[in-house]
């Protein structure tokens, strides 16, 4: 796996034979990130499944002021830390060690909200849409904030309450969803 774009690009990122996790093809996050490349400088990020890092590794590279690393899995969450120091971008970031369901609640109480949120947690969890309400009734998405789910088997709606799908592509049977949040959760409730 390699940083695509920006000022660490071509540097490569350690943790693609981490055991249970599944890296994001570089065609896929290419694509991805072809989508959302104005969302990206200056965001807030979380990247709630981080793996080796890779989706936020990526965010860093291309201007984002802050990633949220979370993964459960103590060796993810090493490789983490080893490629955010060989990159010497660690001060702009955090990483945890929790449950995604946790991890959000720990969030809403540190009242962190985030412009852009990755979702891409192993393929066999097929929960992401109760995942998505559990982010929109906890507020930690910004107004007109993004999220990006890459998933296998998992059924999704088009909208949830004002989270409303924006892009859909499918890379063989793998599907990337995007959602936008139109207004701000609090003038609705």
């Amino acid at each position: 796996m390699k940083v695509i774009s920006g000022f660490l690009r071509g540097r490569v990122i350690k943790g693609y034979n981490i055991t249970g996790t599944r890296p994001t093809m570089d065609r896929v996050k290419e694509s991805i990130f072809s989508m959302i490349q104005e969302r990206i400088n200056g965001s807030m990020v979380l990247d709630l499944f981080a793996g080796s890092g890779n989706y936020g590794i990526e965010c860093l590279s291309r201007g984002a002021e802050f990633v949220y690393f979370n993964d459960w899995n103590k060796e993810c969450l090493k490789t983490i830390k080893d490629n955010l120091e060989k990159f010497d971008i660690i001060s702009k970031s955090y990483i945890s060690c929790l449950d995604y369901r946790d991890c959000l609640k720990k969030i809403s109480k540190d009242r962190y909200q985030f412009s852009l949120i990755f979702l891409d947690p192993p393929y066999k969890m097929t929960n992401l849409g109760s995942i998505l309400k559990d982010i929109l009734n906890l507020n930690i998405l910004q107004e007109n904030g993004l999220i990006i789910c890459e998933y296998l088997e998992a059924k999704l709606e088009d909208n949830y309450s004002n989270l409303i799908k924006i892009k859909e592509r499918m890379y063989g049977d793998k599907k990337v969803y995007i959602y936008e949040l139109k207004g701000d959760l609090n003038e609705i409730k």
